[in-house]
C-alpha cells in the first residue's frame, strides 16, 4: 500500500559522510530533484576543492536525484516519507556517490552468483550540554558495560531513538552500553548488503535528529573523548548462494568455514592497509586506530578474538558470518561496505595466502608487524598505492575522495590545537 505523506525528505550519503537532500511535496515527489554536482568537492569547511569528477569549473552543473515510488517508506517526522534515492547524471550513476559504488560492488558479487548479506554494529557516544559551554558526555555514575535502562539512559535519549527506529521501519537487533559511560552499541538487523547500508545510513540521520529534539548530541565521532575509548563500525559479512544457503559454512572443514570465506578474509587482510583510508575517512579516526584498543589496528583474522581486524564469531552454519573491525563510527556505511565488498572480491579472484589465524593477545603483542597507517595523509597514500584496490573500489570515486581528503588534512596541519596551547603556551 502506497505511503501517505505531506512532504517527502529524499536523504543521500555523499563523500563526507553527510545527509544530502531536499524537502519535496507530494505534487513534485513523482519528479526527483537536481542538486548541483559540485558538492562532490566540498568539505566539512564547506571551500570546494576541484577535481576532475566535480564539474568545478565547467558551470557547477547539476546532478539528478532519482527514484521509484516503491521505494519511499516513513520517516521519523510527522507527515514526512523518506526516500533514498540514486544520484545521477544525463541518465548514467555519478561515480562520486557512494551509494553507486556499493551499487556496483553488489553486483560485480552477484556476477559470480553470490549475494552479500550484511549487519552493521554502531557505536556512538550521547553527551549532554555543558554549562561551562559546548558538549560533555552524559553523566551516569551507575553505568556499567552491557547495561539497559535508567542507569546508564537517565533521559530516555536512547530508549527514544529505539521506538522511533521501529516506527520508521529502521530495524535494530540489539542496543546496550559499551565499556565506557555514555557510549553505546546499536546493532542493526542482517539483510542485503544495500539494504542494510541504507538503514544504517537513515538509523544514523534519525538518531542525531532524536537526541537534538531532547537537547543532547549523539556523534558518532571516531574518538571525540580524551582518555575514553573510540567509536566504531563494525561490518558483519556472509554470502548466500541463488538457493538461499550461506557459502561461508563448510561442515567437512575443521573450522567449519568454507575455501570462499577463507579467500574473503585473504583479500581483507592483504588490502588492510590500502583500505584504512576509506573506512577511517577522517583526521580524527587514527585516534582510535592504535594497539591495544580492540579496533583491527593489526593486519590479522582469528576465531572469536575482539584484537583482530577480522573476527570470526563462533557460530556455523546458516549464521556464519565475518566482523570487519577497522571501520571508524563516521564513515557512511555505504562507503565501509563497498571497501570491504571491493577487498573481500579481490581475495576471491586473486587467490591471496591466508596467514594463520592470530593466537596472541593483541594488546601488547601480534603475529604482524602489518598495521593501519597511522594518519590521514599516510593512509591517503597508502589508498593511491594500492591500485588494485583502486580499480576494485572506483578510480573516479577515490580520485575525488583523495582530493577532498587531502584539503582536509592542510587544514588539519596548519590549525593550532588546544593541546598544543595547553602544552606550550605558558613556557614558551
Amino acid at each position: 500500500m502506497p505511503i501517505e505523506f505531506d512532504r517527502l525528505r529524499l536523504l543521500w550519503p555523499d563523500h563526507l559522510g553527510l545527509a544530502r537532500g531536499k524537502y519535496l511535496t507530494p505534487e513534485k515527489a513523482k519528479d526527483g530533484t537536481a542538486h548541483c554536482i559540485s558538492l562532490f568537492t566540498l568539505g566539512f569547511d564547506r571551500v570546494m576543492t576541484p577535481h576532475d569528477g566535480g564539474f568545478f569549473w565547467q558551470g557547477l552543473p547539476d546532478c539528478d536525484a532519482r527514484f521509484d515510488t516503491a521505494d519511499i517508506r516513513p520517516g521519523w517526522q510527522e507527515g514526512t516519507a523518506v526516500a533514498v534515492p540514486d544520484i545521477v547524471r544525463g541518465g548514467l550513476p555519478v561515480p562520486l556517490a557512494p551509494r553507486n559504488v556499493l551499487r556496483d560492488a553488489v553486483a560485480k558479487w552477484q556476477d559470480k552468483g553470490l549475494v552479500p548479506m550484511v549487519g552493521i554494529e554502531l557505536e556512538a557516544y550521547l553527551f549532554e550540554p555543558d554549562p561551562a559551554g559546548g558538549w560533555r558526555p552524559i553523566s551516569t555514575p551507575g553505568a556499567y558495560v552491557y547495561g539497559t535502562g535508567t542507569a546508564v539512559d537517565p533521559s530516555g535519549t536512547i530508549d527514544e531513538i529505539m521506538d522511533t527506529a521501529a516506527s520508521a521501519g529502521l530495524r535494530l537487533e540489539s542496543v546496550n552500553s559499551e565499556y565506557d559511560n555514555g557510549q553505546f552499541e546499536l546493532t542493526l538487523t542482517y539483510d542485503q548488503a544495500l539494504q542494510a547500508a541504507d538503514d544504517a545510513f537513515l538509523f544514523k540521520v534519525m538518531a542525531r535528529e532524536v537526541a537534538a529534539r531532547n537537547g543532547m548530541l549523539l556523534t558518532f565521532m571516531g574518538k571525540p573523548i580524551n582518555g575514553r575509548g573510540g567509536s566504531g563500525l563494525h561490518v558483519n559479512l556472509s554470502f548466500n548462494d541463488g538457493n538461499g544457503v550461506n557459502v561461508f559454512s563448510d561442515d567437512d572443514a575443521e573450522d567449519g568455514l568454507s575455501e570462499t570465506a577463507r579467500s574473503v578474509i585473504a583479500g581483507m587482510i592483504h588490502h588492510h592497509v590500502g583500505m584504512t583510508a576509506l573506512l577511517a575517512p577522517t583526521v580524527n579516526a587514527y585516534k582510535r586506530l592504535q594497539p591495544g584498543s580492540l579496533c583491527g589496528y593489526w593486519a590479522n583474522w582469528g576465531y572469536d578474538h575482539r584484537g583482530v581486524t577480522v573476527r570470526v564469531p563462533p557460530a556455523r552454519g546458516q549464521g556464519t558470518r565475518l566482523e570487519h573491525r577497522v571501520g571508524d563510527g563516521s564513515v557512511t556505511p555505504h562507503q565501509a561496505l563497498a571497501a570491504v565488498l571491493s577487498s573481500s572480491l579481490l581475495g576471491y579472484e586473486k587467490g591471496y595466502v591466508l596467514p594463520p589465524a592470530e593466537t596472541l593477545d593483541c594488546i601488547e603483542r601480534a603475529s604482524t608487524d602489518v598495521v593501519t597507517p597511522a594518519s590521514l595523509r599516510e593512509a591517503l597514500d597508502a589508498l593511491e598505492a594500492d591500485a588494485d584496490l583502486v580499480e576494485a573500489f572506483s578510480a573516479a570515486y577515490v580520485d575525488g575522495f583523495v582530493t577532498v581528503k587531502r584539503a582536509e588534512w592542510d587544514r588539519y596541519q596548519k590549525w593550532t590545537t588546544d593541546w598544543e596551547i595547553t602544552e606550550y603556551l605558558p613556557f614558551l
